[in-house]
């Protein structure tokens, strides 16, 4: 039997209004923002239903209008596997298939705030710059035809406009991906984007629009027939969009929403005035120890987070960068770091979650500037010993894949193929953008680097 809405207890679906739209259906979103605004709606009913857009496969789409809007989220944990039915999704849409659906739906007024989870580089930014790159594939798409867009910051920006146009206020736009500073990061492509076609848009952006930033945490691996078998196993019934995730769960959200929001707080997010000192933390914590993980487990020959924390002198390195990135962080509002640093060495080690460390490993080249090269700038008058190890797991898990699932793979196996035996790291610090000059010129961390090279190499 598949899950429909004869399985729904909890509230009336059915009179629940959207108000929120997401872009970017995927396993995270299912398994966090969506969680935590159904726990907000029944803590304090609102019109604050999500409208789900996924940006290019229509099939998240359908598998969730066959399912009523329905899926399961099950949480596995010390006390054992449990099952949550998330029904707070009211409307579900492909932009690729229907991009004018969606351009509706923006420019309905109900629909107060626009969220996002899509991935760091589905927002084309310029490495280089920070800004827009415009050599982008939805980038220049959604700067060649800005009527029909297919691109995050374009569709996002179509959006505003449709607003403008009909005299309505706009939508807040909270992104919730890992990048720093992520509210302005976004503000900023949009604002290019719109210059590029309309300056007075762009002024009314400015002038107008909320761009709060946010932290977002909880590991949620890649659903696999395993997790759906276990999810059927718990609700008696077949659910093809079931996710697995860890019990912890975190939103840190600025406190900008000119036309209101869900009531987040009381579904346990914190909400601030400044979001950094957070994202910081998360982002060299857990996204920096996330990153080394994966790449020592692909040197390895691990194949889960869960497997590389099981080998003490792994466990060692990822405990020693830890601290090295702790020592970079300003002290943050209610949190022990020692306590934080502590709870990510047992969420890593959770051996009933199953991340898969090629997973992780993805798109790395978005992910390194701001979990390992940010903190190991700000490390080097203490030597940075930690990050240049981390670095150099880096490059010595892509020599031995011979292959790079990222946005820059053709720089990357070109790099791979040039390295010279006395400076392995050369033509990857080379990469345009990539690596901060600071790094680049320090001899001491390039010779660090380079001997964790070798010593993956077996020189």
């Amino acid at each position: 039997m598949r899950l429909s809405q004869a399985h729904w207890r909890r509230f009336d679906r059915a009179a629940l209004q959207p108000g929120v739209l997401h872009l970017g259906l995927g396993a995270f979103h299912r398994a966090h923002q969506a969680v935590l605004t159904q726990a907000a709606i029944e803590a304090e009913p609102g019109p604050w239903g999500i409208v789900a857009v996924n940006l290019r496969s229509a099939q998240p789409v359908e598998d969730l209008a066959a399912q009523d809007g329905l899926y399961t989220v099950v949480t596995r944990g010390a006390a054992g596997d449990q099952a949550q039915l998330v029904g707070v999704t009211r409307d579900w849409l492909c932009a690729a298939a229907d991009p004018a659906a969606v351009q509706a739906r923006l420019a309905d007024p109900a629909i107060r705030v626009v969220t996002l989870t899509v991935t760091e580089k589905a927002y084309g930014i310029d490495p280089a710059t920070g800004g827009l790159d415009r050599t982008h594939p939805s980038v220049a798409a959604d700067l060649a035809r800005p009527d029909a867009p297919l691109g995050p910051v374009g569709i996002v920006l179509r959006g505003l406009a449709g607003r403008r146009d009909r005299g309505l206020a706009p939508f807040a736009v909270l992104c919730c991906d890992n990048l720093p500073a992520n509210g302005r990061m976004l503000r900023r492509l949009v604002l290019e984007m719109a210059a590029a076609q309309d300056p007075a848009l762009a002024d009314w952006i400015a002038h107008t629009v909320a761009f709060p930033c946010s932290m977002v945490d909880r590991i949620v691996p890649a659903a696999t027939d395993d997790s759906r078998a276990r999810a059927a196993a718990l609700i008696g019934a077949e659910d093809v969009l079931a996710v697995e995730a860890e019990p912890f769960i975190q939103w840190v959200i600025e406190d900008d929403f000119p036309q209101g929001r869900p009531a987040w707080d009381r579904a346990g997010a914190v909400i601030v005035a400044d979001v950094e000192p957070y994202e910081k933390m998360k982002l060299r914590l857990l996204n920096g120890s996330h990153t080394l993980i994966a790449h020592l487990g692909i040197l390895h020959g691990l194949a889960h987070v869960r497997d590389v924390m099981a080998v003490p002198e792994l466990a060692a390195q990822v405990h020693n960068h830890m601290s090295a990135a702790a020592r970079t962080l300003d002290p943050v509002p209610g949190i022990d770091l020692s306590a934080y640093t502590r709870q990510l060495i047992a969420r890593f080690a959770n051996p009933t979650i199953a991340h898969r460390n090629l997973q992780i490993a993805m798109d790395s080249t978005q992910k390194l500037p701001q979990r390992i090269l940010a903190p190991a700038v700000e490390a080097l008058p203490d030597g940075a010993a930690a990050f240049a190890h981390a670095t150099g797991v880096w490059i010595a898990a892509l020599v031995l894949r011979g292959q790079a699932d990222d946005p820059r793979a053709d720089e990357l196996m070109a790099a791979c193929a040039a390295m010279p035996p006395d400076d392995p790291s050369a033509p990857f610090l080379a990469l345009p953008g990539l690596f901060p000059a600071a790094l680049v010129a320090s001899r001491d961390w390039r010779d660090r680097v380079n001997a964790t090279i070798r010593s993956f190499r077996g020189q």
